[in-house]
This record gives structure tokens, C-alpha cells and sequence, in this order.
């Protein structure tokens, strides 16, 4: 039985913390509010422990564990990977922050155990489909990622619920996002690109958003002509956003936002999430595109109800851990999300989230 130690016992946190007790690992559950960890409903065998990560975080915490898992807002991002990298033990985490990121890689060079970033849903699993699509392909030609979070009956002018980091999402409607374009790595700014597209039926909107495409980037510099990310919403959602964050200049309070969004904006336990990958390129001398596309809704899994977002992302960092432990994928260094195999990924207890397709 593997001890992990899982940072942060948010409403992600605490469902990576029970999908791997289930799973039969030995699972200790951090959070700097000791009222609240214990305050939570979860299987008996969860160790809980109160540590304020802010303040540091001793790697003698991490003593004997396989793994750490980062469940926490991106800014704490390199005081985990730190305690990792001290400790000598794996790390793993869920940020979408671009500059986070490139801290957990400086500190994977030379490591002996793994360091792998970016493992939930956008960057996480969609990076991991988009890379397998584009090895069906002689050329590609271009790579689209579209990914929503989304409220299954949005009952506000946003279209929107909140249903995962508050502080996350505003700082990837700000942020400048990365992307190919015309073959050239690029930085388009957050919240432009708008185009409308459809899955299973519904219509939606989708804009440049920060920290969706994780390394592939790079991966892909010079071997395709387009390349990028963007979140869905239901239509009007960014035309809002813009109001908010460029016309009142909220984007330089983010503070402010963030106090708006928590008090005036409920979470909803009915969700969805709604992915599509779209690959275009060259086969046997012919143009072709292929997508993968899944709406994936709340339901039970692995001991409870979970929702949505909880299933893609929670079940995704688990995924990965299982392919670590199980020795399918790199166990020392920096590891990306295409060094993973969306056959193994897609095999996987947890990975089989993605199975479904409602």
C-alpha cells in the first residue's frame, strides 16, 4: 500500500484524497483550516493533517510517501514541488499557471524521482488525446482544444456555476495564453479568438483562455501551422467578461473580482464538463480531421456522487499517479503530459471517466 500525501482539501482535494483511499492507497489529506479538514465527511482511513502551506512547507511532512499531490491555488505551486524535490519524493500537481510550471521543470533536472505538472483535465487529459490523435496523422496540420466546465442549467446572465477555483479561473481569463500560429509560437491575449462550435448537439462559444495546452507547445514548435486553446462557455459568457475585466479594469483588482464571483455566484453540484480535440492534417496524401469530443455529467463513482469536474480532474491526476506507480510511464524528471499513453490512460480505473460519452 503506497502513502501519499494529497496538499489542499478543497472540493478537488478532498475527492482526489477518497478516489485513492478507495483505491487502496494510504492517503494523508493537508489543509491550513484544522475546523474544516475536519469538518469533512470522508472515509475513516484518510489521515488528516493541518499545515499552512503559505507559510512553508516542511519536507519532513513528506517522510516515506511515494507522492505528492497538489491540489492548491497555482501561487503554492513551487513550495510543494520544493518540498518534493527536498524529500526525494514523486510530485505531481493540477496548476494551469504557465510560470509555475517552468519552476517545477528547473527543479526536475537532474531528479531521480518524477515531476509532473499540469495533470488534471485542461492541461491533463486533453494533451495527452491530442498528442495520440496527431500520431494518426503523416502531417499535421493544426490542433484545437476546446474545453468547458460548465453548469447543466445556467440560471444567470454568465451562463455559469462556480464549480472549481475561483481564483484559477479569473487568472486565466487575464493572463496572456500561448498558442502556434502561422507555424511560430505565439502569446494571443486571453479572452479573444471568439468562434462558436458544437457538441452533441449544443451550441457553444469558445475564447483564448491562459494555460490550457501545458508543454505541447513546445512539442509542437515547427511541426504544425496551428495550435491552440480555448475555453467553452454558453453564448454571451465572454462578452461579460470582457465588460468586467477591460471596461471597469478589474483585471488589475483581481482581489475585488474574486469577492464578487465568490459572493454573488452559487456552486452547483450539477454540472458538466465538455471537451473537444480536434486534429487536421495529412493521411496517405489526403486532408483529414479527426475529433474526440465528450460531455461528461456528475454521477457516482468510486464510493459517492461526484461532480463533474471532480470526475475529469480528480480522476485524471489519480490516473496519472496510477500509471506512475504501475511503472507505465517516466518515473524520474520532468514528465509531460504526451509522455503518457492514452491507451494505458484510457485502461486505467480512474482514466475510465473519459470512457463514457453521454
Amino acid at each position: 500500500m503506497k502513502q501519499v500525501t494529497v496538499a489542499g482539501a478543497g472540493k478537488i482535494g478532498s475527492a482526489i484524497a477518497e478516489l485513492l483511499h478507495h483505491g487502496g492507497y494510504r492517503v494523508t489529506l493537508l489543509d491550513c483550516q484544522a475546523d474544516y479538514l475536519n469538518s469533512l465527511r470522508l472515509p475513516e482511513g484518510i489521515a488528516r493533517r493541518t499545515a499552512d502551506i503559505a507559510q512553508g512547507f516542511d519536507p519532513e511532512v513528506l517522510k516515506g510517501q511515494f507522492a505528492v499531490l497538489s491540489a492548491l491555488p497555482f501561487h503554492l505551486t513551487r513550495t510543494v514541488a520544493r518540498a518534493a524535490a527536498t524529500a526525494g519524493v514523486h510530485y505531481l500537481d493540477l496548476t494551469e499557471d504557465v510560470a509555475s510550471t517552468k519552476d517545477v521543470r528547473a527543479l526536475a533536472k537532474g531528479a531521480s524521482h518524477a515531476f509532473i505538472p499540469q495533470c488534471g483535465l485542461a492541461p491533463g487529459f486533453v494533451s495527452i488525446a491530442a498528442h495520440d490523435l496527431a500520431g494518426h496523422f503523416d502531417e499535421v496540420d493544426t490542433i484545437r482544444l476546446r474545453v468547458g466546465a460548465l453548469p447543466r442549467f445556467p440560471a444567470n446572465a454568465l451562463g455559469y456555476n462556480l464549480t472549481w477555483s475561483t481564483e484559477g479561473l479569473i487568472n486565466e481569463y487575464i493572463e496572456p495564453c500561448e498558442a502556434i500560429v502561422n507555424g511560430r509560437r505565439a502569446l494571443v491575449p486571453a479572452l479573444e479568438g471568439l468562434e462558436t462550435l458544437g457538441v452533441d448537439g449544443i451550441t457553444y462559444e469558445a475564447f483564448n483562455t491562459s494555460g490550457g495546452l501545458g508543454s505541447l507547445c513546445e512539442t509542437y514548435e515547427g511541426r504544425v501551422r496551428e495550435l491552440n486553446y480555448r475555453t467553452m462557455r454558453y453564448p454571451g459568457h465572454r462578452d461579460i467578461m470582457k465588460v468586467l475585466l477591460s471596461d471597469l479594469r478589474l483585471s488589475e483588482r483581481r482581489h475585488i473580482l474574486q469577492d464578487i464571483f465568490t459572493h454573488a455566484i452559487p456552486g452547483t453540484s450539477q454540472d458538466l464538463v465538455v471537451l473537444s480535440v480536434i486534429v487536421t492534417g495529412t493521411r496517405d496524401g489526403k486532408q483529414q480531421q479527426e475529433t474526440l469530443a465528450r460531455t461528461i455529467q456528475a454521477r457516482d463513482f468510486m464510493g459517492g456522487y461526484r461532480t463533474a469536474i471532480q470526475l475529469t480532474t480528480a480522476g485524471s491526476i489519480c490516473a496519472v499517479l496510477d500509471l506512475l506507480s504501475e511503472g507505465k510511464i517516466p518515473s524520474s524528471g520532468f514528465v509531460r503530459q504526451e509522455d503518457i499513453p492514452l491507451g494505458d490512460y484510457l485502461a486505467n480505473r480512474y482514466g475510465q471517466v473519459y470512457q463514457q460519452q453521454h
